[in-house]
């Protein structure tokens, strides 16, 4: 077989045409790493090889796009992987490559996200715990992410942020608005009450020294 042309696409990409037809697109990197030019021949083994080689490298490329913006479980970035139509070899490559390179690390990947999330919107540890799992991180891992978060004083920093829209509400109303709030974060009856009662009487105390 002959490779007819090489043409140019839009992103360093090219269309090798072989025998008239349109073969693959590769990397135009690729292509000029294999010493690809018209007129010279090409196997069918020689296709499938290239191929492959752009889809790993391909695959690889994304998840370094994917991590550029955030740090992402091992299993968020075959998932996002597989929705752009890589093959699993090509993903389980370009994994391997990003653990070899301390990119992907689900241990690291955990802790920043059960500090990220304490930092900007607090939750109870069981609650945090299980957002890790629906990222792919196993359950010791998850726990051991976790293990140091007080749901009390969790539950009272979610709360400070929330008195602001409560201010000059009836204790009931208080109480019922920022109970829901709380159970929404995943802390139980008891840590809600507890918290809502030490925020109503901090609020009392400032309230009276101010009057």
């Amino acid at each position: 077989m002959i490779i007819s042309s090489i043409e140019k696409r839009r992103g360093r990409r090219v269309d090798v045409y072989v025998d008239g037809r349109l073969a693959l697109t590769l990397a135009k990197e690729l292509a000029v790493e294999r010493g690809l030019r018209a007129g010279a021949t090409i196997t069918s083994d020689q296709l499938s090889e290239l191929a492959e080689e752009g889809a790993r490298r391909g695959a690889l490329e994304a998840g370094l796009r994917l991590l550029s913006n955030r740090l992402r479980s091992e299993e968020e970035l075959r998932r996002r992987l597989a929705d752009k139509r890589y093959s699993k070899k090509a993903i389980d490559s370009a994994l391997a490559r990003l653990r070899e390179l301390g990119y992907v690390d689900d241990e690291v990947f955990a802790r920043y996200w059960a500090e990220t999330r304490q930092a900007q919107r607090p939750r109870s540890q069981r609650l945090l715990a299980s957002e890790l799992r629906r990222h792919g991180i196993d359950k010791e891992t998850a726990e051991q992410a976790t293990a140091d978060i007080s749901d009390e004083d969790a539950a009272y920093l979610a709360a400070s942020g929330r008195l602001r829209a409560l201010r000059g509400q009836e204790y009931g109303a208080f109480r019922e608005r920022l109970g829901r709030f709380l159970t929404s974060r995943g802390f139980g009856y008891d840590i809600a009450r507890q918290v809502i009662e030490r925020c109503w009487a901090e609020r009392e105390a400032t309230e009276g020294e101010m009057s």
